[in-house]
């Protein structure tokens, strides 16, 4: 059996965005990827973001932030950043075939009322749904990845 393509998905706190993504890539790829996410300066889970994903029927209260330290040097054919901070401070990990970057906004410096937080922490899973969901469809048909491909040069020669 062929191994999953293992997806990493990487924002800054981890609390939100990139576990969003990371819970999308399971729903809507079933079996084939290994999905995780990591960030660069990693915080709690937000409880809004298990609200909303609990709106489509998903359960992320259970998951767990984790920093992008954990990950170095395993082998992940896919990175993705899902903030622009993360993606301006990513770490280097070897082994990475695609990177890419889709910019989200961070629903959790969101202002307002519990309501007006809500808002945009759905509007916000609704492009990540829709940006992991275009992922799966493009990788499993052998298309060209949507998102800003940030070619990954091979180390030089020594």
């Amino acid at each position: 059996m062929a191994k999953k393509p293992r997806v990493l998905f990487l924002c800054t706190g981890n609390s939100a965005r990139s576990q969003m993504a990371e819970a999308f890539l399971r729903s809507l790829g079933g079996d084939r990827f290994e999905a995780l996410s990591a960030g660069t300066d990693p915080v709690p889970v937000r409880p809004e973001a298990i609200r909303v994903m609990a709106e489509r029927g998903i359960d992320i209260s259970h998951q767990r932030s984790k920093g992008a330290k954990e990950f170095l040097g395993q082998g992940f054919p896919y990175l993705i950043t899902v903030c622009d901070r993360a993606n301006e401070h990513c770490p280097i990990f070897p082994g990475v075939i695609h990177r890419l970057h889709w910019s989200f906004e961070d629903p959790a410096a969101a202002k307002g009322s519990d309501e007006e937080r809500r808002r945009v922490f759905r509007r916000v899973r609704d492009e990540i749904e829709a940006a992991v969901g275009r992922f799966v469809e493009e990788v499993g048909d052998g298309r060209p990845i949507t998102g800003a491909l940030l070619r990954v040069k091979a180390p030089a020669a020594v």
